[in-house]
């Protein structure tokens, strides 16, 4: 839209069209960004880019150097108090929560005395997923790759088989690094074509030029039009294959025009393996782009990149940053007073002649004539309201970035009446976290099945061929749960027959009960249960129950009901 002589443009990063810093990215000279002046960088990728080193600029408490690249001098000079950080990482903790575990569907009833078809499979599939994620360290890569997406709007995770190690690797990636390539005709949310590219500086004493790195994942035909079968789809034969390619050129051989996807190829300097083997169009034998990209919040429709956290409350850690910096000012002159005095009889410098300068200063004592006076510039009035006006911007920031009052710990625990009035101050954060979760579910569901297939194209011991296992991630609860009313509910339910003995240790272990596996725990109650009840029965009724074999008593029986053995009250069946 042309408004005028000026552009207004709305896209994924307009929230930062109030800086004027922002029109400054791509053009040569720019002291904010300069290095996005590069001529390999694609024209429509330079926004995003800026984006994200503002961002960077807010976490590191230097949003005022940004400003004073762009042109105000005087914002070099402004407070910021690490509120842009705190935010950022509270609304990381309470995404991530306690915990996160990885479930593979069906793998709860493995422990079962008559388990369901591919119960045992699923379970197996499950123990070597959770060993992976440990070996490779899954909880430390996901705070740094969801750090970046809260913090940036977009994380970047890469898999790869490593044949040493025997097992795929993680790394997470700089997501300014990542430029995916989308076809309209293909699936918006896995390019068939990514590249992860980047400068590496010149080194005089070594030598070595500056240079630009890219490593291009890209799917495609196989090599010579042959048909491949991979084990995760048995007896489909695929034409499909995924080519890497890592390169690098000298920047003085790019030329105006030549951007990231258009290198010019006859310039290029190729990796190679620690095996020998040269990295141009390397057939990693797999028909997926092994790159996952995190988005922190639900893209519109047409659109890929997230949103960050800080999006929406720039302007408000701006105003707060310059209250800061007034309510400083403001507590040196209410600490030092500013004092006119008349009628005083001032100390004369011996050497000069000239009256000295008084300071103000505990102990000083100072000779005043008979129509003598003393002043003193009270600015406490200022400083308490700008002190209010600090706590109205904290809980404007802290409401209209959905982390809420309550969610930041700013929030006064004496003007809460009740927990019922606490949940719904939490309301909003509750709604953050369910949709920056759900934003994620389905990445990290493809994240483990090309763990899973990389296993199987890497011949991992354990993986035989065969369709992926449905793997998930389980979150845990991102606020305290009420455990002592989550056990009565569980007790009321289970003891009226509303709720299974399946389903109300699921319950606990959502409340944070530490049960380590479900299936064991409700073994363990049943046999409590069992043996309960066998304690309560006359000895002919036991050795009668015991040859016909039963293992519930009659309602109404010792030990049944309220006030019977079990950890709920009653003896429930097996296979209930």
């Amino acid at each position: 839209m042309d408004v005028g002589l000026r552009q207004l443009v709305i896209d994924a990063w307009s929230w930062l069209n109030y800086k004027p810093v922002l029109a400054e990215a791509g053009r040569p000279g720019s002291r904010a960004f300069p290095e996005l002046a590069a001529s390999w960088l694609p024209p429509h990728e330079v926004r995003r880019l800026a984006a994200y080193k503002v961002l960077a600029a807010y976490d590191n408490n230097q949003a005022g150097q940004i400003a004073a690249a762009g042109g105000d001098e005087a914002a070099v000079e402004r407070r910021e108090l690490g509120d842009a950080a705190n935010l950022v990482d509270t609304a990381l903790a309470y995404l991530l929560g306690a915990e996160q575990k990885i479930v593979v569907e069906g793998a709860e009833h493995a422990e079962e005395e008559a388990p369901p078809a591919g119960a045992m499979e699923a379970a197996a599939a499950q123990d070597r997923l959770r060993m992976w994620a440990g070996k490779e360290l899954l909880s430390f890569r996901m705070q740094q790759a969801e750090r970046s997406a809260v913090l940036l709007g977009d994380g970047v995770m890469v898999v790869a088989w490593d044949p040493k190690r025997q097992r795929p690797t993680l790394r997470v990636e700089d997501p300014g690094f990542f430029f995916p390539q989308w076809d309209d005709e293909e699936d918006d949310d896995f390019p068939s074509r990514v590249h992860l590219a980047w400068e590496l500086p010149e080194d005089p004493a070594a030598g070595v030029k500056a240079r630009v790195r890219r490593v291009t994942y890209e799917l495609g035909p196989i090599d010579g039009g042959g048909g491949r079968v991979y084990p995760w789809d048995p007896g489909r034969p695929s034409n499909v294959t995924c080519y890497l390619t890592d390169a690098e050129w000298l920047l003085e051989d790019i030329s105006r025009g030549q951007t990231l996807d258009h290198l010019p190829m006859n310039k290029a300097s190729f990796r190679v393996r620690p095996d020998g083997t040269e990295l141009n169009r390397l057939d990693l034998m797999i028909d997926f782009v092994p790159v996952v990209h995190l988005a922190n919040t639900i893209p519109p429709a047409g659109e890929h990149w997230g949103r960050p956290a800080l999006a929406r409350v720039l302007q408000g850690l701006d105003e707060l940053a310059a209250t800061d910096s007034d309510g400083s000012a403001a507590s040196a002159t209410t600490g030092t007073p500013i004092i006119g005095l008349a009628g005083a009889r001032l100390p004369v410098d011996r050497v000069t002649g000239r009256p000295e300068k008084l300071k103000v200063e505990a102990g000083a004592v100072w000779q005043l004539g008979e129509s003598g006076r003393m002043d003193a510039l009270d600015t406490s009035g200022q400083l308490a309201e700008l002190r209010a006006r600090v706590e109205h911007l904290l809980d404007r920031i802290a409401a209209n970035s959905g982390v809420t009052a309550a969610g930041l710990g700013t929030l006064d625990a004496s003007k809460v009446p009740s927990g019922y009035a606490l949940k719904l101050a939490l309301g909003p954060l509750d709604a953050l976290v369910a949709m920056m979760r759900l934003a994620r579910e389905h990445k990290y569901r493809v994240l483990l099945k090309m763990v899973q297939r990389l296993y199987q194209a890497g011949q991992g011991e354990g993986w035989a061929a065969g369709e992926s296992f449905p793997a998930r991630l389980s979150w845990a609860p991102h606020t305290p749960t009420d455990r002592a009313a989550v056990l009565e509910e569980v007790v009321t339910g289970f003891g009226a027959g509303v709720l299974s003995l399946e389903t109300a240790v699921a319950m606990l272990t959502e409340a944070g009960y530490p049960i380590k596996d479900a299936a064991q725990e409700v073994d363990r109650i049943r046999a409590a249960a069992e043996q309960s009840a066998l304690e309560g029965m006359q000895p002919e009724e036991a050795g009668a129950g015991g040859e016909a074999g039963v293992e519930q008593e009659e309602p109404g029986a010792p030990g049944a009901g309220e006030g019977g053995g079990g950890a709920f009250g009653f003896v429930a069946p097996r296979g209930r």
